[in-house]
């Protein structure tokens, strides 16, 4: 109501609202929010599956990003709409949870809200159509758990397609085989086994990338690489078969408090003082030079004189090293973290085959490589240009996290929208059982959940009423892994031309666009802050308010 008019009661308004709010409410509230939801979903629906088209994403000082990653696309646009804020969650809770499967997660939830609107234009209480969407969404996980194929972690080359799977359609494509084994060989390196089960910490596999060389160079290091370099000139630059000492103290004289003093009157206090501060770091560098330990990884500072006198018992040192890489290289070498020099001994050294800086595209690094059993490993991504090597990096992120997610349930679907055809056809089978209106918000969950195929059509230029008849002929004949295969356009067994995908990502799909999307269809009133206080995005009546984005 305009100014804030809330009642009005013998003809004397009363204002509960300040000036300037501006507030909708019914009909309007919920058709301002289902066309901002859409509009994000329209946003992303034409980077999905191989024939996928990439977003250039350029801010307001000319910095670009290019990609196809739909939680990358979502997060760098400048999004203002409170329904469509909600739509960029689903893409991080994906990301966060399993990431890949953004963009299916995000055009699901759109097309929900599309059916939906239907069905409030047919008079049909918001209240049914959540209660109808949460039935449907209950049966939908049951149906993509009953169509699930095991997977263990011997079975590379199932492991391998997911990768493949994952990075199809993005700029990593082209080296996509070669890429593909090194996310399955760094997986394997990480895994731990649990009876059946294998227990997989992504953040053990850590991607460094440097621009330079091609996509081809990419390797998998056996071992840990820091972006550091050796802190003395006069230190060996390779050391093999190194026992390495991590240490997470200063190798410093400690400052004095900042109200103490020391009072030197001669020049043989002073030189006193000095020798007294010598003698302290020699003694410092003795205790890691008595360890055995040929390679120092320091999380502190190490004093000039500590470094000279280290460089001349042939030591290689690097100092400063981040928090992190001090832990993944501890899971690397089986190195303890010493927190008191005065602690360090033999025991709590760990070993690697090889250390040596080493320079790539003009930075020195420092690999350390050839690790007997490592429980942390880095993959170096190259590529030809900067945006090349961050698209390549996101492509292998999709691809490590889809192989942890297809290990963690230990099962697999297949790809090319062979599962959302046969869950939608089961949902409408299902919703027969129902008598009132449930039955048509169960229909149009089944078929919004039908978005993935005809988008996946619609990107390759198919045809996609005709390509969604013939998969649902194929499904009609019990052919549960017949998918588009967007290539030639024809129905095929996804299984047999290895398009698979893990469980959890449909199943994290499904379990938060259709929580979003009830949230969404749930309000009916939106009462934004004063425009005296900000500005406040105007939202005409049945529109979407301007600067959606």
């Amino acid at each position: 109501m305009a100014n804030g008019q809330l009642a009005n009661i013998g003809g004397q308004p009363i204002l509960v609202l300040p000036e300037g709010t501006l507030r909708s409410s019914g009909r309007d509230a919920q058709k301002n929010n289902i066309a901002a939801a859409k509009a994000v979903a329209d946003a992303v629906r034409t980077t999905l599956g191989p024939k996928g088209m990439d977003k250039m994403l350029v801010d307001s000082l000319g910095d670009m990003v290019i990609t196809n990653d739909g939680a990358t696309i979502l997060d760098e646009m400048q999004i203002e709409h409170p329904a469509a804020k909600m739509m960029v969650e689903i893409a991080k809770t994906q990301d966060e949870a399993v990431g890949d499967g953004t963009t299916t997660a995000v055009i699901f939830a759109g097309e929900l809200l599309k059916k939906a609107e239907s069905l409030l234009d047919d008079e049909i209480h918001p209240t049914v159509i959540t209660k109808g969407f949460r039935i449907a969404k209950l049966k939908a996980l049951e149906l993509f758990e009953e169509m699930a194929i095991p997977v263990k972690l011997n079975d590379s080359k199932a492991l391998e397609q997911i990768a493949n799977t994952a990075m199809t359609g993005k700029a990593a494509e082209r080296a996509s085989e070669k890429l593909s084994g090194l996310s399955v060989s760094a997986i394997k390196r990480v895994a731990n086994i649990k009876g059946d089960k294998a227990d997989i910490d992504t953040d053990n596999v850590k991607i460094e990338k440097k621009q330079g060389g091609s996509m081809d160079d990419t390797e998998l290091i056996e071992g840990i690489l820091i972006d550091k370099e050796v802190v003395h000139s006069g230190m060996p630059k390779r050391i093999e078969n190194a026992k390495i000492a991590l240490v997470d103290s200063a190798l410093e004289v400690k400052e004095l408090e900042s109200d103490a003093k020391v009072s030197i009157d001669s020049p043989e206090k002073m030189q006193a003082f000095l020798d007294n501060e010598e003698k302290m770091l020699k003694g410092m560098v003795k205790k890691v030079t008595d360890s055995g330990a040929r390679v120092l990884l320091c999380q502190k500072g190490i004093d000039d004189s500590a470094q000279h006198y280290l460089a001349k018992a042939g030591i290689l040192v690097a100092r400063r090293v981040k928090k992190s890489d001090m832990e993944a290289l501890a899971r690397a070498t089986g190195a303890n973290i010493i927190t008191n020099l005065n602690e360090l001994s033999r025991q709590d050294l760990g070993f690697a085959g090889l250390v040596e800086e080493k320079k790539i595209a003009g930075d020195e690094m420092i690999f350390v490589e050839k690790c007997r059993e490592p429980k942390a490993v880095t993959i170096l991504i190259r590529g030809g240009t900067e945006h090349v090597v961050n698209e390549v990096e996101r492509a292998m992120e999709d691809a490590i996290k889809g192989i942890a997610a297809a290990l963690e349930l230990g099962k697999i679907l297949p790809g090319g929208g062979a599962p959302e055809i046969e869950v939608a056809r089961g949902l409408k089978k299902h919703a027969e059982s129902f008598k009132g209106r449930e039955q048509l918000a169960v229909t149009a969950f089944a078929e919004a959940i039908e978005i993935v195929p005809r988008s996946l059509a619609d990107n390759a230029g198919l045809d996609p009423i005709d390509k969604l008849a013939n998969l649902r002929a194929q499904h009609e004949k019990n052919d549960r892994n017949a998918g588009l295969d967007v290539f030639t356009g024809r129905i095929e067994d996804m299984l047999k031309l290895g398009v698979i995908e893990p469980l959890k990502i449909k199943l994290q799909a499904i379990k938060s666009a259709s929580e979003a999307a009830e949230m969404i269809l749930r309000i009916d009133d939106i009462i934004s802050a004063g425009a005296s206080e900000r500005a406040a995005p105007a939202m005409p009546p049945g529109g979407m308010p301007p600067g959606m984005m």
